[in-house]
């Protein structure tokens, strides 16, 4: 006798090219629970935790400019840190300081520890090709600098334009088992999808940023191979030396292999503790230290190509965002993480975009503004 069985309804591709678990009427308890949703994953947790005290100055939820992204229906969680201090926090009714939050593209920063300490000790050269490192990757790739994919700063035919439901991003799910692949299609892997991405000439003549999340698995690739070491151990590193407290929740493929381009989960709390890392450049909890400090200032201070209007304020650097500044990335459906290594603070706000591009231009511009002016303070 066979025993049938039924496709897992949150992994089911419904429409939109979408998984139930991220489509406007189930994102939000998808974006609280995908540390549980995905189908591959390891949790990582720190010996040592960095205490965190409470020294809240309310007037900090007093301003209307953040009163506003507190009162906004996707508003999940926010969390003001400066040194090991909590200057402000709050949560959703139907969240908290214990829950998970996917941090998306948030992930993708910490390939700019990785990148500086591979740099540091020369075992990489940023302006060599990526052929070079990866004979086995694909046209896309192999004769773009390593500095131009880290700065998404190369032209090829993988596509991340978020109202296009068919576009690249969601192919890649598959691979990275956040949706089921449809009848007759193969799974693949992270890396199998990565050596697949095709292009002819590479340069990027925009002048602008050009976005591409398979970029930021193409660099860890290229810093598992030149290391010698695996991606879980690197991460492992940051986790420690960050003193997490809660677990750090990683997707991984069905090889393995971390998806460092937006796989990760966290608490606000801990977001904010690995945020710190960025605001003491590289400096970890007792002793430890991950990254490299001058490439964290040359990542901020000599930065890669602008974002297109109106966010040209702002230019991609070794997988972070910059305005010279601070440090921070976003995260698709709404999240955002910012750290300034002159203030000491980091900002953290997660959220969960219910339209049916998970991406808002009048969303983000004022809220890392807001986080900015906070920041520098």
């Amino acid at each position: 006798m066979t025993i049938s069985s039924n496709a897992n309804p949150d992994l089911v591709t419904l429409c939109d090219n979408k998984a139930r678990w991220n489509l406007p009427d189930h994102r939000r308890s998808g974006f609280h629970n995908l540390h549980t949703t995905m189908r591959y994953a390891m949790s990582l947790r720190a010996p040592s935790v960095l205490p965190l005290r409470k020294e809240i100055d309310w007037t900090i939820g007093e301003r209307p400019e953040v009163a506003r992204f507190l009162g906004m229906p996707h508003f999940s969680a926010f969390v003001v840190v400066r040194d090991d201090r909590i200057l402000y926090e709050r949560y959703a009714p139907d969240f908290g300081p214990d829950r998970p939050h996917t941090i998306m593209s948030i992930t993708k920063t910490t390939l700019n520890l990785m990148l500086g300490r591979a740099v540091a000790d020369g075992l990489l050269n940023l302006e060599e090709r990526v052929g070079t490192y990866l004979p086995e990757v694909g046209s896309g790739y192999a004769d773009a600098t390593v500095k131009a994919v880290a700065d998404m700063n190369v032209v090829n035919d993988y596509n991340e334009d978020y109202s296009d439901p068919y576009t690249s991003m969601f192919d890649m799910d598959v691979a990275n088992g956040w949706r089921l692949p449809d009848e007759g299609q193969k799974e693949g892997t992270t890396r199998s999808f990565i050596r697949g991405i095709t292009g002819d000439d590479l340069t990027n003549r925009t002048g602008e940023v050009l976005y591409k999340s398979a970029n930021s698995d193409v660099i860890g690739w290229i810093i598992e191979r030149v290391s010698g070491r695996t991606l879980r151990d690197c991460l492992i590193e940051i986790v420690e030396a960050a003193g997490l407290e809660g677990c750090f929740h990683m997707t991984c493929d069905r090889e393995g292999v971390p998806l460092l381009s937006g796989g990760a989960c966290l608490t606000a709390r801990d977001l904010a503790r690995y945020g710190l890392l960025f605001a003491r450049k590289g400096e970890g909890v007792d002793g430890r230290r991950v990254g490299d400090a001058a490439f964290i200032e040359d990542t901020r201070h000599n930065p890669g190509p602008p974002w297109a209007k109106p966010r040209d304020w702002m230019r991609y650097s070794r997988q972070t965002f910059t305005d010279g500044t601070w440090l921070g990335h976003g995260g698709y459906g709404g999240q955002f993480m910012l750290a300034n290594p002159d203030t000491g603070t980091v900002v953290v706000y997660f959220s969960v975009l219910e339209n049916r591009s998970a991406s808002d231009t009048n969303h983000f511009t004022p809220l890392v503004k807001m986080m900015e002016e906070l920041a520098a303070q």
